[in-house]
């Protein structure tokens, strides 16, 4: 009987959100522990990025931080009672901060939720909102782009002034062009005095 209870005990703890919080072994608070989790790494941590490998994990705003294992699991220690907020800072991804609660009253209850959505997480496994871009991707040379660019704009009206204009100036009356000429003289000559 008493196998079968010990059995039904390991099996149930197995089973139930051990990663949130427990009492720690020195009796001084709380220990929290997670695990962040990225697509493509396995529980065995086969597959992991080096950029998951050098994550940290900052708890309220770097007063304890922590990395993260080869199998994707992190641990703080001796977290007292209260409300903290878990931050991970990881290169190249992006990860909502989660705000965590273990209660005074009631030793043993805590309450994990992410502070983007405030989605309630019943074990603490963080996973990024989505992948950073650092750089932006050059854009492949386009024609249009190059057109309505201000240099491609100033040489279409100059391709145009210099082609279309004097088509025009041959259109025109000759007493028109004589009379035209003579303004210009009057209107851009220095007048000596």
């Amino acid at each position: 009987m008493k196998l079968a209870l010990l059995l039904f005990v390991v099996l149930v703890s197995n089973f139930l959100p051990s990663s949130l919080a427990a009492p720690s072994s020195s009796g001084d608070g709380y220990a929290i522990t997670g695990r962040v989790k990225v697509e493509g790494m396995t529980s065995k941590g086969f597959g992991a990025s080096s950029k998951l490998l050098n994550a940290k994990i900052i708890l309220n705003g770097g007063q304890n931080v922590t990395f993260v294992r080869a199998d994707g699991y992190f641990t703080f220690h001796n977290v007292p009672a209260g409300t903290h907020l878990i931050e991970v800072a990881a290169l190249g991804y992006f990860f909502s901060p989660v705000r965590v609660d273990i209660s005074a009253r009631f030793p043993g209850k805590i309450q994990a939720a992410l502070t983007e959505n405030r989605k309630a997480l019943h074990e603490l496994i963080l996973e990024p909102l989505r992948e950073e871009q650092y750089y932006e991707i050059r854009e492949p040379f386009s024609i249009m782009s190059f057109l309505k660019s201000p240099m491609g704009l100033m040489m279409g009206f100059m391709l145009l002034v210099i082609f279309v204009m004097p088509k025009l100036v041959e259109n025109m009356d000759p007493e028109e062009i004589r009379r035209a000429q003579e303004e210009m003289r009057t209107n851009f000559l220095p007048r000596s005095s």
